[in-house]
């Protein structure tokens, strides 16, 4: 049976992770083992439980108890469920909630690089890509066009912020990933070594003229590819490119000489991906 809970007072510490912890800091709660994350909107929290993670918390607004959220409520058991009006949420929250849910979740202890390529083929590589908008956006075009893994670098937005799961709309769930850098591996060196070692041919995505077409037969006959996409702006490192087994450009019309990373993994997932 739900346990449902009417806000009454702001500053119950029971809302700080809504309220007045920054997601680095929910990240770190519980230091050195995995923190905690917001989910945001039923669809985001279904897959997210679908993919067995563990909910803390909701936070709701009063009129979607018996409406949307119900479902999720229901097997959710007997957490606690803070609601309240729309205003009061807003208030609270400092901004908009999607369709007026969230879901405090337990992080999970995240696979190693070797366990997330055992079965794959075709795998995402994100260096540096910052913006929580563009890593959603990336996952959910890998998710959708046959990406079998994704792999960031340190430098990456985390996937489980709320805006790049809300971009995502859940996909983070649905698809393996991990980080490929850790205190004992640093990128692009001992990265691109070991995607080697695990029988992975390299194809940077960049704008070189020694580059292939994304269509080039030899390199979409490979058999396992890891296709590696760059930060915004400045692209791939020059080292990156230097130790890749391919260069990958987009033929481009219009004079247009380059697409945005999100952009740019959707045609080079949808080609590569075949």
């Amino acid at each position: 049976m739900a346990n449902i809970i009417q806000i009454t007072d702001f500053n119950t510490p029971e809302l700080d992770i809504y309220a007045r912890l920054s997601e680095v800091q929910l990240m770190r709660l519980y230091e050195p083992k995995p923190g905690l994350f917001i989910a945001e909107s039923p669809k985001v929290i279904e897959r997210a439980l679908n993919a067995g993670y563990s909910p803390v918390s909701i936070l709701v607004e009063t009129k979607h108890i018996e409406g949307e959220a119900a479902p999720i409520i229901t097997r959710c058991g007997n957490i606690p469920v803070y609601t309240a009006d729309y205003d009061v949420l807003v208030n609270l929250t400092g901004f908009a909630l999607t369709r007026g849910m969230l879901c405090a979740m337990y992080r999970p202890t995240l696979p190693t690089v070797e366990e997330i390529c055992a079965k794959a083929g075709r795998i995402a590589i994100l260096e540096n890509v910052v913006n929580p908008t563009n890593v959603g956006a990336i996952f959910r075009s890998a998710a959708a066009l046959n990406m079998d893994a994704v792999l960031l670098t340190k430098g990456c937005s985390d996937p489980l912020y709320r805006r790049a799961l809300r971009v995502s709309m859940g996909t983070v769930f649905q698809i393996p990933w991990t980080f490929i850098e850790n205190k004992n591996s640093v990128w692009p060196k001992d990265g691109i070594r070991l995607l080697k070692e695990l029988g992975f041919k390299t194809a940077a995505m960049a704008l070189d003229d020694n580059s292939v077409s994304i269509d080039n037969a030899v390199l979409m006959s490979e058999d396992k590819l890891a296709i590696i996409l760059g930060t915004e702006g400045d692209g791939l490192a020059t080292t990156t490119i230097a130790n890749c087994d391919y260069t990958v450009k987009i033929p481009m019309s219009h004079d247009v000489d380059s697409l945005n990373v999100a952009a740019a993994s959707a045609v080079a997932f949808w080609q590569l991906g075949k």
